[in-house]
């Protein structure tokens, strides 16, 4: 996933999505739209069966579509899929310039936002420094037991 194309002035989120996945190979359709708008609207990352089931999706497309689309998006990092492959796999959009970091409950698969200052960007930034690299960016996932599976039976 690439990170270095910067919206442009003035654009806002959903623009700069479909703009970028005209850019990446990806064909605008009212389906792409209403899934990238979702995705943008959510607070937190969305697994496929809270995707299905949002009233601007439900009309759109199948479940096989959607996950489809969501491939296509995540191939192009304008998604990025979160939690473990054998589980229900989250998906939250990626937006130039931002990031979020991810503490995922490797019991229940529960998925939160880490809401501490992130430790590794004053090490990113050492990095393009020390080497030269540029657009640099990095994906944090932490991976333990959330409160609730933590607690004995």
């Amino acid at each position: 996933m690439s990170q270095t194309e910067s919206p442009e002035p003035g654009e806002d989120r959903l623009d700069w999505a479909i703009r970028t996945c005209r850019e990446r190979g990806l064909r605008r359709t009212k389906a792409l739209q209403e899934l990238l708008r979702v995705l943008i609207a959510a607070e937190r990352p969305l697994n496929l069966t809270e995707l299905e089931s949002a009233p601007e999706l439900s009309d759109q497309c199948d479940r096989v579509t959607l996950y489809r689309l969501l491939s296509r998006l995540e191939e192009r990092g304008i998604v990025r899929r979160l939690g473990f492959r054998e589980r229900a796999a989250y998906f939250t959009f990626c937006y130039p310039g931002e990031h979020h970091d991810y503490l995922i409950c490797t019991d229940c698969g529960k998925i939160e936002s880490l809401s501490l200052a992130c430790p590794v960007e004053a090490l990113e930034k050492q990095v393009m420094a020390d080497t030269g690299f540029s657009g640099l960016y990095h994906e944090l996932e932490f991976f333990g037991r959330c409160p609730k599976c933590a607690i004995p039976a």
